[in-house]
């Protein structure tokens, strides 16, 4: 089996899996984290770091198989690069504080490098970078073709996108900022540090890949952004249950960039079961 005829079948398990993969995976998340959280689990199973992997694994697949076909030499580089500096990044920040503010993991999320940081750290990071980037080219329509709109509307993104997990992930215990903060918990230095990452991860993406090719690929995959379709269900129903106001109302302005863009039609699934335009 070469290359072509791989991704050619991955896209077609996505394909033929989209509302399981999209909807009910990040629900049935949901639901486990509530259980693990409310102790209503065995130890074991409670927030089981090689589970939380492998759920994650499935949600990622529909920005792999789309991605796949546009990562030539150029892009392959940008990612090693990007892996490189996320460990990197993270390793400073978790020894450091910089630049996210003082924290430490309470719970491992798999295999710890150095027993510092989850070795799967670029499978949590990645789509929040490349999520970001494909919606905003979708979202600026003819503003895309500015390299500016591109780098500053994908930024924003990503914080918008960490304002979200991180409440959420704080109060079920993943990591946790040793002064705390006001906002659920999380520190202002926390999203300040995500503009320095964040700039950093933007600029990677934009120099590796080819954001015509990126954008020609969104209008012939549908399911590109089906991450992002996880995403808001799994991270928007857990503020929700914990009564994260300001994240849950920022899900919701997510979805509605999902809905203006036709990529999420949750009261139906027409977006994550529809065929391919």
């Amino acid at each position: 089996m070469d290359r072509r005829e791989a991704e050619a079948n991955l896209s077609m398990i996505v394909r033929e899996n989209r509302f399981t993969i999209a909807v009910v995976f990040p629900l049935v998340g949901a639901l486990l984290f509530v259980a693990g959280h409310e102790a209503w689990l065995p130890a074991w199973l409670a927030q089981n770091p090689l589970l939380i992997v492998f759920g994650t694994l499935v949600m990622r697949s529909p920005l792999v198989a789309g991605l796949l076909p546009e990562i030539d030499r150029r892009a392959g580089i940008a990612l090693v690069a990007l892996a490189v500096y996320t460990y990197a990044i993270e390793f400073l920040g978790v020894t450091t504080g910089l630049p996210y503010g003082e924290f430490h993991y309470q719970l491992e999320l798999g295999p710890m490098l150095f027993g510092t940081v989850p070795m799967g750290l670029p499978v949590f990071f990645f789509p929040l970078v490349l999520n970001s980037y494909l919606l905003c080219l979708l979202l600026l329509g003819s503003r895309a073709s500015s390299r500016f709109a591109r780098f500053v509307s994908s930024l924003a993104i990503v914080i918008v996108i960490d304002l979200v997990l991180d409440p959420a992930a704080v109060t079920l215990g993943f990591w946790a900022y040793d002064g705390g903060g006001a906002y659920y918990g999380v520190p202002v230095s926390n999203y300040l540090g995500w503009v320095v990452s964040g700039i950093v991860a933007v600029g990677l993406v934009e120099l590796g890949f080819d954001w015509r090719a990126l954008r020609a690929r969104l209008d012939g995959c549908e399911f590109m952004l089906d991450d992002m379709v996880s995403f808001v269900i799994l991270w928007g129903a857990m503020n929700a249950y914990f009564g994260n106001s300001v994240p849950v109302a920022i899900a919701v302005l997510l979805f509605a960039g999902l809905r203006r863009i036709d990529r999420f039609d949750f009261a139906v699934g027409r977006s994550v079961r529809k065929a391919p335009r």
